[in-house]
Parts: structure tokens; sequence; C-alpha cells
């Protein structure tokens, strides 16, 4: 596979070519020091991966990566000293991050653990298109039962997204008129001290919803949208004799860097709610999503995923379709209408 290195340090950029070199099947095919070189150069070489540290000069690596991950399709691993940088690293759309070790320590059990990040990158970028198509077509045959016979009341809609999520929520939510019948929680990958802003944003894109961050204890009520707050995961606490959820805002450890996890919110969410769960899953980088949709089915719940004609990135939805995750497959523009119907609101 092909790989693009970016740091600006000479020495480190050194030390990453030598040792990666000595696996076969991995080519360095060029070792830049900007964010804008290394934009350049994914252009040029087609890299099947790229590895990018942050601090650099002229353009750095959360700018160049949120540009090749969400324009150029490469997925970048981010390389940093500060384990703060892994909740930056992912809103940029980075899908994956390791720690620098000091000049010394990149040594055996550093490469062993870069290789395989690498690897898995590479694999989820170079899964065959044929099998999402073949999903596709397996699971739109199963339509005609669905929309008839659910036999689902639902009591709660559930969203997840990542990388292109505001966008792609503000056009589901959007769409969903006045007086929603459903509570709907919402857990987004973002950044630190972003969050309070983007929920300004919703509300001024979005009119016909609330959209607040989610208090510690709060009942959440039909009509209203609930974020998760950044740096922390949301769940459901307890739900309460008229159906509403009571929310807890938790700081249990992050889901393979995330905090807030899709995840940990739809297995939440599953796990009171059962047949009665909706789960939305959209455009994000990773796999975050794709095991809380499988546990939404296999509680009797449904699930509507992005298909990837719409999505800015692909990832999460196909991995929630590969792991049988999907209830359905639809392009944004039909999600909100299935909605409606499957809730019995059209």
């Amino acid at each position: 596979m092909n790989i693009i290195i970016v740091d600006d340090s000479a020495i480190i950029r050194a030390i990453l070519e030598q040792n990666l070199s000595k696996e076969n099947d991995f080519t360095i095919v060029d070792s830049v020091s900007t964010g804008r070189k290394a934009i350049d150069s994914a252009k040029k070489n087609e890299p099947d991966v790229i590895l990018s540290d942050i601090d650099m000069p002229e353009m750095n690596g959360l700018e160049s990566t949120k540009i090749i991950s969400s324009k150029l399709k490469v997925p970048v691993i981010i390389l940093s000293e500060n384990e703060k940088d892994i909740s930056k690293a992912k809103s940029a759309g980075a899908v994956d991050f390791i720690l620098k070790p000091s000049l010394d320590s990149y040594k055996e059990n550093f490469f062993n653990t870069l290789n395989e990040k690498i690897r898995k990158a590479y694999s989820v970028k170079n899964q065959k298109h044929s099998l999402n198509k073949k999903l596709h077509i397996n699971q739109s045959k199963d339509l005609n039962s669905l929309q008839n016979q659910t036999g689902n009341e639902f009591k709660i809609l559930c969203i997840g997204a990542s990388t292109g999520g505001p966008t792609a929520v503000a056009d589901v939510l959007s769409h969903l008129g006045n007086n929603f019948p459903l509570p709907i929680i919402y857990s987004q990958h973002i950044e630190v001290g972003a969050d309070g802003k983007m929920a300004e944003w919703f509300n001024q894109t979005c009119k016909n919803l609330e959209v607040r961050l989610a208090h510690n204890g709060e009942e959440a009520i039909p009509g209203r949208v609930y974020m998760a707050p950044a740096d922390t995961h949301l769940v459901i606490d307890f739900v309460k004799s008229n159906g509403h959820p009571v929310l807890k805002i938790s700081h249990d450890p992050p889901w393979r860097f995330l905090r807030p996890s899709v995840n940990i919110m739809f297995n939440s969410a599953s796990f009171f709610y059962k047949k009665n769960c909706l789960g939305v899953l959209l455009t994000g980088m990773g796999r975050d999503g794709a095991e809380g949709c499988v546990n939404i089915i296999n509680a009797g719940g449904q699930t509507i995923v992005e298909d990837e004609s719409t999505c800015a990135v692909f990832g999460m939805p196909k991995a929630a379709i590969e792991e049988g995750g999907a209830s359905e497959i639809l392009p944004r523009n039909e999600i909100p209408a299935r909605i409606l119907k499957l809730i019995g609101k059209n």
C-alpha cells in the first residue's frame, strides 16, 4: 500500500520512513513537511493512507486532514505528542490517532501498533464496493415488508454522525415538520468548545425543532433534540412512566478515542427501549455507531443508515451495513419522510 508521511521534522520523517519501509507491502510514495504539501502530494500520488503530524507551518495537520478526508477520501492517521489532540483529530476526520513517543522510543512496540493502524485504515478504505451494493439490494428486497409490517410503536429517535454530520443532521431535522412526537437524542463527534455554538447554529437552521445541549438528569420531551456535550457520553439513566427518558451525562472512558460515542448512546437507547427504538446513522469517518445499530436491531428496534451517494464520508454507515446493522439504507433526502412514515406521522 502507498503511504505519505507528513511531519515538519526531517528526523521524524526519516525514522518513520526507514522503519515502515521494512514492511514488504508498504511503499512510502512521499515525505513532506506541511499540510499544504500533503494535499498536493495526495492529489498527485493517490496514496492509500497518510500519516500526519499536527503542528506544522503553512497549514497544520488538522486543516489538511479535513480536506484530505472529505474531498480526497484518503484515510489519515494523526501522530501527536499530546493525548488531548485525540478529539481534535477525530473531529477533523482522522480515522485513527497514535501518540508520538520520545525521540529515543521509536521502537518495535510503537511500530507494531502503527503498522496495525495503517493496515486497518487501508482495509476499511479498500473493502469492495460490490459488498455495499449487495447489501443494499438484499435489504431493499425487504423494504416492502418493513414499510407496512414494522409493528413498532417508536418512542425515541436516536441520531449519530461524525464528519459532515452537522449539515446532514440539519437536513434531516429541518424536514421532520412541526410537533415531532418523539424525543430525539443526538451524538456528534465534536471538538471541545464547539458544542454550544453548534447548538445555536442548529436552532438558526432548523426552525421547527429546538436543539439544545443535554443536561444531566433532565427529562427528554417530544419535539426537542438533545445533543451530547463535547467530551461526554450521552446515555439514558432511566425511563419515566410517561415513556420519556431521563438523560445522563457520562464521563466514562472514550470508546476507541471517542467521547461522545454514538455506540454508547445507541446501546443505552436499545437497552431501555428495545423494539420502540429508532436509530439513524449518518455520514462519518470510522466505525462508531455500527455496533450500536446492530444492538438496536437485535433488541427489536429499527435503523436507517445513510446511503453512500449522499455521505460526505461513508465510513460509519458502511461499517453498520457490513456488520448487519442497517434495517434500511437510504439517501439523505429520503430519510425524513421515512422517519415520519415509521412513526405514523405522514
